[in-house]
């Protein structure tokens, strides 16, 4: 419940996240048919880079203020959806750009726990039909929401890693959704502090029979120091046609943008279980 994003909204992992987050969104725009996005910790929804808590640690300036200038290439959907929605004044949390990414059939469930953020989230979307406001443990509302009745959609799982067991509890959460919404495709973010959570992390969904799984990771410096936070990853359960290829690319760039030459800075695309 102490976990408050506007301290780090728009840094690296925000722009890893986001990135590829509009890429798996677009594929869904390849059908006519409707789909549901279910965002289980999904923030206040925009932050006001000019805040207090902003300023303070200046990480948005590393992150997406790096971006400013970019119009083309594999990053250019991603900047173009920030600056619709008012960056470098705000950015935009994941809630915000997947409903800017809905059409009118499709729909998105946005839930978060922290009543504060859970305000400002219901206050972003009133009277917006399209998008539902919960306040609810967002792993519990996995459980609650799934399966789709549109048969077709995106599951993002953001948690904020405050607890030691998140990475267990995460497991557990994309193994049930898996059990019970089979055809969605879903999403994971995770920090990259040092190597070994990542690698039990990996371990445990392929032992869990999990199939088709890919990680995309990007890390700014040698993940050594379990003290700071030197990348980050999505983990993505089916994903789409095309999905991997997109991915490439966006860490590619996100690399050249981000980077600042620390021994170890790299990304990663891998397959954590085949098809």
């Amino acid at each position: 419940m102490n976990y408050r994003h506007a301290f780090h909204a728009g840094n690296h992992a925000d722009c890893l996240k986001h990135a590829l987050l509009l890429a798996l969104l677009e594929t869904f725009h390849r059908k006519p048919t409707p789909f549901r996005v279910l965002d289980t910790h999904a923030g206040r929804g925009r932050y006001d880079l000019a805040a207090e808590e902003a300023r303070r640690t200046g990480e948005w300036l590393r992150g997406a203020g790096r971006l400013q200038g970019v119009v083309d290439g594999p990053l250019a959907p991603f900047v173009a959806a920030i600056r619709a929605q008012g960056f470098p004044q705000a950015y935009p949390g994941s809630p915000a750009l997947i409903r800017a990414a809905l059409r009118p059939q499709d729909a998105l469930i946005a839930v978060e726990l922290h009543p504060e953020e859970h305000a400002a989230l219901r206050a972003l979307f009133a009277g917006d039909r399209q998008v539902a406001v919960h306040r609810r443990d967002g792993y519990e509302a996995l459980r609650a929401f799934t399966p789709f009745p549109e048969k077709r959609g995106l599951i993002l799982m953001d948690p904020p890693f405050e607890q030691e067991d998140e990475f267990s509890d995460l497991t557990e959460a994309i193994r049930a959704a898996r059990r019970k919404f089979g055809a969605g495709v879903m999403a994971a973010w995770y920090p990259i502090k040092h190597r070994a959570p990542v690698r039990a992390f990996h371990q445990a969904i392929a032992d869990g029979g999990m199939r088709d799984v890919v990680a995309a990771e990007l890390f700014l410096r040698e993940p050594t120091d379990p003290g700071r936070l030197n990348g980050s990853g999505l983990l993505v359960v089916n994903p789409p046609f095309g999905f991997e290829d997109a991915a490439r690319a966006i860490l590619a760039a996100l690399l050249e943008r981000l980077g600042e030459g620390e021994p170890g800075q790299g990304t990663a695309l891998h397959r954590v279980a085949e098809e």
